[in-house]
Parts: structure tokens; sequence; C-alpha cells
């Protein structure tokens, strides 16, 4: 029977990790840690709940079925589970993932230096996804190209980074922001699904697998085994870039009061602390992690709908570099505006998914659970995006006023109601089937 060394899992748990590690994972910490103040850490707390905690229960949960994301989805229907896997794909890869990677990459890491024109941009992104595209061509060699080569210096830059955080912090702690004072721990989670980690957990599962398989392993108890060590060697990874990023960003007060995103607070602390050099650095760091992420995005989406559609995988890969380039360059304002509302959306009936996966021992029928459970979250989670949307006005006051509305989780309490009623209804059904049985 193939199994993996040690050196092999250790690389595969480090492409795990630089595959999440791309924009937002850099750009949104920074912010929550300057605007949270003296509520840092319990905002980091959330944070790191949708942003660690359940990308990491993700992989898990795919590795126990193999990868794929119908094998996960099917409690819900072909159909409905094959319309969820093309949203989630196609949220983190052409329309908004992979196109963010390239746009966040120049303008945090190359504007300041070139400028910050529409020409200077497509110039980069056109590069830049030319290598996506020629590494994504080959997934069968990620764990070579990204496990043992990119992401060891995708580590080391984040490791300055981090170490720096603490060694040199560029001032005091600053005054919270009033949405941080009211609720510290639900906006740093909320904020957490902006870096859209766990839906990219559900693309990359399949990822993950296909590397181990790559190295003649077969056994799926060792491929899910493989799987999990993958997910928690990257979990403790992001882990530690996230609270090394809280602190720089909470001690960034005094360089960069007022910053609109964390790109400002990064780029800011870096100048400060790092100088004529710091630009430079941070371009480098920036480009490395958004690539190696845009690559993983890139050989899901064309691995996934190369077995839904009558198109090859190198013909797919072709086709997203070349949508994303033409999205990136819309710019990343446009991007992140019109990414919010549709994650808000999202999240809540894939974290149900994920979350109900681990119970299915507690029920007859997994499908009268988990299909009437994401229904309704999915449904509050529309409304959530409404409101951040700014179309609250369209909502009738007593949905307007949810609660946890404010805090951005108005699906909770609905979804929790829901599962209660479902659990009831299975047991009374299963017990009357076995009683006429």
């Amino acid at each position: 029977m193939k199994v993996l060394k040690g050196q092999d899992i250790l690389a595969l748990g480090f492409m795990t990790f630089a595959l999440f590690v791309g924009a937002g994972n850099i750009i949104f910490p920074p912010i929550v840690g300057l605007q949270a103040g003296p509520h840092v850490w319990l905002a980091a707390l959330g944070f790191l709940i949708t942003a660690v905690g359940l990308p990491v229960v993700t992989v898990v949960a795919l590795a126990k079925v193999g990868g794929a994301m119908d094998a996960l989805s099917s409690p819900i229907g072909k159909v409905a589970g094959g319309i969820l896997a093309a949203v989630c794909y196609l949220a983190v890869g052409p329309l908004f993932a992979t196109p963010r990677t390239a746009s966040v990459s120049f303008e945090v890491g190359l504007a300041p230096l070139t400028g910050d024109s529409p020409l200077a941009l497509f110039l980069y992104s056109l590069v830049y996804f030319i290598v996506v595209f020629w590494v994504s061509l080959y997934p069968g060699r990620l764990l070579d190209t990204v496990g043992r080569f990119l992401a060891p210096l995708k580590i080391l830059a984040l490791a300055v980074l981090g170490i720096a955080a603490f060694a040199l912090p560029a001032g005091d702690i600053g005054v919270a922001e009033p949405a941080y004072v009211a609720a510290p721990f639900s906006q740093g989670f909320i904020n957490g699904y902006l870096t859209m980690d766990t839906l990219g957990a559900l693309v990359f599962g399949i990822v993950i697998v296909n590397a181990i398989r790559s190295r003649g392993v077969t056994s799926p108890q060792l491929i899910t085994r493989y799987a999990i060590i993958a997910g928690l060697i990257a979990g403790v990874g992001l882990a530690l870039v996230y609270i090394s990023l809280f602190r720089l960003g909470s001690g960034s007060h005094a360089i960069a009061a007022g910053a609109g995103n964390g790109a400002v607070v990064l780029h800011a602390y870096v100048q400060h602390t790092f100088g004529s050099l710091g630009s430079g650095f941070l371009a480098v760091l920036i480009s490395l992690a958004c690539l190696v992420t845009a690559v993983g995005l890139t050989c899901a989406c064309a691995e996934y709908f190369s077995q839904v559609v009558p198109l090859s995988y190198k013909t797919l890969v072709l086709l997203l570099a070349v949508f994303s380039l033409l999205v990136s360059n819309l710019g990343l304002t446009k991007l992140i505006a019109f990414s919010v509302p549709i994650l808000t959306a999202i999240y809540p009936p894939c974290i149900v998914l994920v979350a109900l996966s681990f119970c299915k021992e507690f029920w007859y029928s997994q499908r009268r659970i988990v299909a009437p459970v994401m229904l309704i979250s999915l449904l509050f989670g529309i409304i959530d995006a409404l409101k951040v949307a700014g179309l609250a006005h369209w909502l009738p006051n007593r949905l307007a006023n949810l609660p946890l509305s404010e805090q951005g989780l108005a699906w909770l309490v609905p979804t929790l109601i829901t599962l209660a009623g479902a659990f009831i209804c299975d047991r009374l059904i299963g017990k009357r089937q076995e009683a006429l049985a």
C-alpha cells in the first residue's frame, strides 16, 4: 500500500495553507485590528471562527466523502446540489476571488511603485494570468510547484511580516469604531466571510485529494487521514497569520488612522517599518500569496466544470484565466462592493451543509433535516444580503429588525428553529415507519 513520507505530508500541508492564504486573508485582518481598537482580540475570535475554524472543518467534511462537493451536498438532491456547487465555484473562481487576487496584488503591491493606471493594471494582470494559466495546466504537479517551492517562499515572507508586527509595533492601540464597541465578536465573525475561505475549502477539497492521489495513494482511509492532517496544518498557519495581522493593524493607529481598507493599513505599516525596501517586499509578498491562491482556484474550477460541461480541462483553464483577466480590470473597489452581498447570502447555507454533515448519525433521514434547514438559512441570508447592499427599505419592518439582524446574523435564529422542527418531524416519521415495518 502506497503511503506518503513525512516530507510529503508536510508539503501537502504547506500547499493547503498556501492555497488558502490569498488576497482577502492579508488585507482584511489589518483593518479589523485597526477599527476594533481595544476590542481587537474579541473581534479576532469571531473572525477566526469563520476564517479558520469553518474552512478546516470543511476540509475534514470533504475528506470524509472523498473530496467531491457533490457527495457532501447529496442530501439536498442532485439539482440543488449542482446549483450550490456551481455558485460556489463561480464565486471563488472567475466572478470574485480569482480576479480579486490580481486586483489586490496590483493595488497593494505594485500600484504604489508604478502608478494606479488602467494600462499598468492590464499589463500586470496579463502577465499574472499567463503564469496562472501555465501552472494550472499541470494539476498533478501542484504538490511540487506549490507545496515544495512557492508555499515555503510565501510562508517565509509571511513569517517576516508576522514577527515584525509583534517585535516592531508602529504605535499604541487606538480608539474603536462604534460598530466594534457595540458588537466586536459579531463584526469579526462577519468580516471572516470576506476571506471566502469556507467557500474556498469547498472547492479546494478535490484539489487536495487529487494531490494525494498523484503520489499513488489509493486507500480512502489514508486519503482522508492525509487531507485532515493537511487541513489542520493549514489551520494553524492561518491562525498565526491572522493573529500577527490583527496585531499589526491594532498598533497602526498613529500611521493609518482613518484608513478605508486593510491594504492601506498594510502598506503604511510596511513603509513605516521597512522604509523604501518595504514597498518592494510587500509587492513580492502579495503577488506570491495571491498567485498561489489563483492557481488553486483555477485548477479546482476547471476540474469541476470539466465534469459537467463538454469542454476539456485545458480549454477550461484557458477560458477561466481569460475571463478572470477581464473581470480583474474592473478594479478592486467594484469587485468587493459587488461580492459582499453575494457572500452574505450564500455563506449561511454552506455553513449549515458542513455543520450538519457531522451530525447525520442523529437522525433517520439526511434529506429531511438538511434540505429545509439550508433553505431557511439561504432565505434569511438573502435578507442579510439586502441590508448589506443598502436595500433594507425593500424589506417589511419585521424582516428588517429580526433578532441579531444588526450583527448580520438574522439567519441564525430561524435556522436553529427550523433545525429543531425538522429534527422532531424526522423522529416522528422515522418511528412511524419503524412501526409500520
